[in-house]
């Protein structure tokens, strides 16, 4: 038996979880508390929710293999084989609005696939999303599937979305570290990172959030290979990264970078790695508070938004602040749903709702970006 203990700072932001042996449970909490450390106990035994899960999943399994993007189920957790096939389905049934361009590979050699929405024409203004960088966020996944298919449906009818499309292209990066999502599916449903060896340890893979050259190997990240923030030897070291970071240069004419997290419930833009304000600090902070206004007005979901330092803690080598820093005014992070009654095992059936209030704030964000950029 383990729970998921939370460790709250005294200001606004969840700053750690952890797990706990329930043998090691009292220990923890009086060391906590002679060190004055607030916590909260968020999950008290993690192994009867992944059990629950994995029984859905397994009864979902059993259901006959979609034919059509129409038959996949979006209520359902899928593997990155499905998803992949999802994908394949979505560009054949949508020929001269999405294609597939595929960026790399990851370290065990699966495709590193980013779907292309595009009406036409030659280097247009790009808005990149991608989702399931880290991979036991499940919910990332299924609602960048769910945001894929919701392109597709509403182009031509929905005129927000009709008229980014009909000036931008959007690409979208579902399965972002395909390694450490299917060893999240296979062996361990709370692995984080990738599965890359690490040379000289026997902990293996690195966390993709914190491999990117922006304020790289700083505090906010970890030099030890068994840690979960473990940055890499060197900032872009990891193909996952390098891929998206290569992409990105060589298209050269993106305007929004959205990186798409759970859990906590929060939008935020640059900084993460130092407490200097970005310089449109405050056109970002407003459109965050249009977005998770627009989110909330769905199921009263309450986001909290701000810089990634002010918001929920320092985090170096991030995604975001690489891509500010390379021009990309309109960078931002998402974390979605819960704030840990469920944590990373949020049930399926919060899939369709977290995914619909999600595409709300990313709609403010496109349309935006769209109007305020040439």
């Amino acid at each position: 038996m383990k729970v998921l203990l939370v460790l709250v700072a005294l200001s606004v932001a969840v700053i750690e979880s952890t797990l706990v042996p329930f043998t090691s449970l009292q220990t923890v909490k009086a060391f906590l508390e002679t060190e004055d450390i607030p916590y909260s106990v968020m999950i008290k035994d993690l192994q009867v929710m992944l059990d629950e899960e994995k029984e859905q999943r397994l009864s979902a399994a059993r259901a006959t293999e979609p034919r059509t993007t129409d038959d996949y189920n979006y209520t359902n957790y899928h593997n990155g084989d499905e998803i992949y096939s999802f994908q394949d389905m979505l560009v054949a049934e949508n020929p001269k609005l999405v294609s597939k361009i595929v960026i790399g590979q990851s370290y065990e050699g699966r495709p590193l696939n980013v779907l292309k929405f595009s009406t036409g024409g030659t280097n247009r203004r790009g808005i990149w999303i991608n989702t399931g960088i880290h991979s036991r966020e499940w919910i990332t996944q299924a609602s960048g599937t769910w945001f894929a298919k919701k392109i597709v449906t509403d182009y031509g009818h929905d005129a927000p979305l009709t008229a980014i499309l009909d000036n931008m292209d959007i690409f979208l990066e579902i399965v972002t570290n395909p390694d450490g999502y299917n060893y999240s599916h296979k062996t361990n449903r709370m692995w984080r990172k990738t599965r890359k060896p690490n040379p000289g340890s026997s902990c293996d893979g690195t966390d993709l959030n914190r491999n990117w050259d922006a304020g790289f190997g700083t505090a906010g990240s970890s030099g030890n290979p068994c840690d979960q923030t473990y940055r890499g030897p060197k900032a872009h070291s990891e193909s996952e990264v390098k891929s998206i970071m290569d992409f990105v240069k060589s298209h050269g004419n993106l305007k929004a970078f959205i990186d798409i997290h759970s859990y906590s419930q929060r939008l935020m833009y640059p900084y993460g790695y130092t407490a200097t304000t970005c310089n449109d600090q405050r056109e970002l902070h407003d459109l965050a508070r249009k977005a998770i206004t627009g989110l909330a007005s769905l199921y009263g979901t309450s986001f909290r938004y701000g810089s990634v330092m002010t918001t929920i803690y320092r985090a170096s080598g991030i995604s975001i602040d690489w891509s500010y820093n390379q021009g990309i005014k309109y960078s931002y992070t998402f974390e979605l749903r819960d704030t840990g009654r469920y944590g990373f095992i949020l049930p399926a059936n919060q899939i369709i709702p977290t995914a619909k209030e999600a595409w709300l704030a990313l709609m403010a964000i496109m349309e935006h970006t769209k109007d305020n950029t040439n």
